[in-house]
């Protein structure tokens, strides 16, 4: 499948709907610290509900430790700063989308880094900052979900007749 990627994430319930985001879509979710909560946050649990056993989540210390787990994958960093648009990207499976801190985004450090290879970001209209952390994420995620014809999906119900 791909990857997702959080970046010193801040606010629990974002991280717990993405947790549930991976759970329904087979994604992985990968924590980069420092986390603005722990794992066990009443509110993270909350937002996950009962998907935390679903999900597939790794808390890497650092970015060098990401990157290690993940490399040599394509990595699309999400940022307002970009001219490309995520729709505008063929997503191939182990693609690594990646988002930064909710008050910030992406560093310049990290859009820097060699393993970029390339920044995307969700079209919106003029004089709006940015959307929701855990919704950009699941905009991400199953834009590069459907790209791979929903794989692995549960198949659509039988219309009743």
């Amino acid at each position: 499948m791909f990857h997702l990627v959080f970046v010193e994430p801040r606010i629990p319930p974002n991280t717990g709907n993405a947790i549930r985001t991976v759970a329904a879509t087979g994604a992985h979710l990968h924590l980069v610290e420092p986390l603005g909560f722990t794992m066990t946050d009443a509110q993270l649990r909350r937002a996950g509900l009962d998907y935390h056993e679903l999900a597939n989540v790794t808390v890497h210390p650092t970015l060098a430790h990401l990157w290690a787990a993940v490399l040599p994958a394509r990595v699309y960093a999400f940022t307002t700063r970009a001219a490309t648009s995520y729709a505008d990207i063929a997503y191939q499976a182990g693609d690594v989308l990646m988002f930064g801190p909710e008050t910030t985004g992406l560093s310049d450090a990290v859009l820097a880094d060699p393993a970029i290879t390339d920044r995307v970001r969700i079209p919106m209209l003029a004089g709006r900052r940015s959307l929701n952390l855990s919704t950009c994420a699941a905009l991400a995620a199953y834009e590069a979900w459907r790209q791979l014809d929903f794989e692995g999906a549960a198949p659509a119900p039988t219309p009743a007749a």
